[in-house]
């Protein structure tokens, strides 16, 4: 049974429920007497007796209709809890605290507008109290989280779970291999059945794995550590893993005479020295110890005089290792602790505080966050979501030192008891790149191009594209990359990507189009104002594109064509084009270009223009593929709009292809290719 949890989840609540004015029926007082022990599996037996018989006070009847629905959710059942408790609803239990609990248990089944609802209910019985408003939050954020789950992988470890609770598994050897943990399978030693839940104490058993996983039979540990009473949740001084810290919760005559953290130390093969870390009275709840890899704190949980509400994490030091703790304990804070029940604190070697929670944000009964420092040295705290987090409670956590893998302890559905231990890790993200290389022209595939990927600052990955086209290739995480494709009588083309800032599993396509070298390519946005040949500053990008086309391609020369349209103006059209041709020239200098590689040829309107399938045919629908832009096909359209945009096509700047052996004399430039712009 979990009684080191379920006393820390009925701490908040009990203080705010009152017993009902004096009823003389010996089954009530019964079970009133078990309530106010915890013994809550035990109660929820004689109020169902004491039911039956006040059939005529119907007052007394709704009490008691509430506090089973308190018991059922003390002893995690959720399921249960929310029947007696829409009862107590319908009944007209007059304490609003049944709406919030109602909501709660709703909320842990999955019914999310239903807990809405009486979440927003609670609001107007209780505005004051912000558990209304966060209620209807967190049904919000559940929804999304399950929706968009982390990357975490849950497991749950059917190898040594048995049919009792099983929990709060912490490494027992510094290769990892070896687990401690709490379990109420009937071997443990601790002969008596908890009047909280009905089932056996529990002790710590340990199991270990072989070299292929198999885990052994869990075995108690020894008689000075597994006692008459309950032991708990625990934690060593990893990875030395010779100090064990553990929970011991005494129970003498059904009477729980609170919870004490112990401390043992490793005799050859055994535990020994168990002695008692008298951090409070007996009667005050502390457990659920987390030792730091420094060992020179201890993390826990308590319900100690000045805490912010059912039970804190709170701290104590010592001056050197192997001296006494101070045990002067230190409240971890607001940040940290709040009205509800904060409780199995883990101490990450990092420095991270993991706890788990009922009253942050969450999905449903105890959920597990995590908490960092800030600049201010201010706890940051946040939710670890879906799947490591459920509907149901989810606790103890647990590293496997600086690995993104461990244990944690759940309740959900579909384990093999009550609360069963979970494996988890959060596989490295997979990305893959897919790409096609194509004919920018004809949009065929082509087979045999050579691909080169370049990580950054690593070596390029060479591939030649297959049958279909394609090539295919596992990217490194947080890195730039860029993509190359080279083809006999075509243009290099390349493209770039990256796997920086991508936090999920990804698939990346690229497409490489290479333009074949034996066609005329056009450079669009090339502007100039009517009868001048001056750039306009809106040409500069097109131009820089040239730039990097011959860039990458080290060996071309080209010819640069302008053209102007049909009409005449002052100057002649084969001064203006020539002039505008040569205008585009000076810029590709100016940006680098050897002059070599370039002849400037001015058209006029001689060429007219072509309409190819690559043009913009939305742009002018008017138009099909294979139009001659002629003068007399302009003059037989039918508007000035649609001959004025003919006459823009035909005022254009291209491009083609002269000679495909040009050598450069121009020095390297570091990292770059011979003739690369400085």
């Amino acid at each position: 049974m979990r009684l080191v949890k379920i006393v820390l989840a009925f701490t908040l609540f009990l203080i705010s429920i009152s017993s009902f004015s004096q009823i003389k029926n010996k089954n009530y007082n019964e079970a009133e007497n078990a309530f106010n022990l915890g013994m809550y599996a035990e109660a929820i037996e004689y109020y169902k007796k004491a039911y039956v018989e006040l059939t005529e006070n119907k007052p007394a009847m709704a009490e008691i209709v509430y506090k089973i629905g308190l018991c059922f959710m003390g002893t995690n059942n959720p399921k249960s809890a929310e029947l007696w408790f829409e009862k107590a609803i319908k009944v007209k239990y007059p304490e609003p605290l049944v709406a919030l609990y109602y909501a709660d248990m709703l909320k842990m089944n999955e019914k999310y507008d239903e807990a809405t609802t009486w979440y927003k209910n609670y609001q107007t019985l209780k505005p004051e109290d912000p558990r209304g408003e966060q209620g209807v939050e967190s049904c919000k954020v559940v929804v999304e989280w399950k929706r968009r789950p982390t990357r975490y992988k849950v497991e749950n470890m059917a190898f040594f779970n048995s049919k009792e609770a099983d929990f709060c598994a912490t490494y027992a050897k510094k290769d990892y291999s070896s687990i401690i943990f709490s379990s109420a399978r009937p071997s443990s030693s601790g002969s008596a059945t908890s009047q909280v839940t009905g089932m056996n104490f529990t002790d710590l058993f340990e199991t270990t794995a072989d070299r292929k996983g198999k885990w052994t039979e869990p075995i108690p540990l020894n008689q000075e550590v597994n006692s008459p009473h309950e032991e708990g949740a625990s934690s060593l001084n990893m990875p030395k893993a010779t100090m064990l810290f553990f929970t011991r919760c005494r129970v003498e005559d059904k009477v729980s005479l609170g919870c004490q953290i112990c401390q043992a130390s490793k005799q050859g093969l055994v535990w020994g020295n168990v002695e008692v870390l008298a951090i409070a009275s007996d009667s005050v709840w502390v457990g659920h110890p987390s030792v730091s890899e420094d060992e020179m704190s201890l993390y826990f949980a308590a319900n100690l005089p000045g805490g912010y509400g059912g039970t804190d994490i709170w701290m104590i030091k010592r001056p050197g290792k192997g001296k006494p703790w101070v045990l002067d304990p230190i409240n971890l804070g607001p940040e940290i602790n709040t009205p509800g029940t904060e409780a199995f604190p883990y101490i990450h070697p990092d420095g991270t505080l993991y706890f788990s929670s009922n009253y942050h944000l969450g999905m449903g009964g105890l959920d597990i966050f995590k908490a960092e420092k800030n600049k201010s040295d201010k706890w940051n705290v946040s939710n670890l979501k879906y799947p490591l987090n459920s509907p149901a409670d989810d606790f103890g956590i647990v590293f496997e030192g600086d690995l993104e893998k461990g244990f944690i302890t759940s309740s959900r559905p579909g384990g093999k008891g009550m609360d069963d231990i979970y494996s988890f890790i959060l596989p490295p993200i997979t990305f893959v790149l897919e790409g096609v290389v194509v004919n920018d022209r004809t949009d065929e595939i082509l087979v045999g191009a050579k691909v080169t990927i370049i990580p950054e600052g690593d070596q390029p990955i060479e591939h030649v594209s297959g049958p279909d086209g394609s090539f295919k290739q596992v990217l490194g995480p947080n890195k730039d990359y860029r993509i190359e494709a080279k083809m006999d009588k075509f243009l290099n083309g390349y493209e770039k990507t990256t796997t920086k800032l991508i936090e999920n599993d990804t698939i990346i396509k690229v497409e490489l189009r290479l333009q074949p070298k034996d066609v005329v390519l056009a450079l669009k946005n090339i502007y100039y104002t009517v009868g001048k040949w001056d750039l306009r500053p809106e040409s500069y990008p097109e131009l820089d594109k040239l730039v990097k086309t011959l860039t990458d391609n080290p060996e071309i020369v080209i010819e640069l064509m302008s053209h102007t349209d049909i009409r005449p103006i002052p100057i002649t059209n084969d001064t203006l084009s020539q002039k505008r041709a040569e205008e585009c020239v000076k810029y590709l200098i100016e940006k680098g270009v050897e002059p070599e590689r370039m002849v400037a040829k001015g058209y006029a309107a001689r060429v007219p223009y072509k309409m190819t399938k690559e043009d913009d045919f939305a742009k002018y629908p008017y138009l099909k593929e294979g139009d001659v832009l002629d003068e007399k096909f302009i003059k037989a359209l039918p508007t000035i709009d649609q001959q004025e945009g003919a006459h823009q096509l035909n005022r254009r700047t291209e491009f083609k292809i002269i000679a495909n052996d040009f050598k450069s004399t121009k020095p390297t430039t570091p990292g770059g290719t011979p003739g690369s712009p400085e």
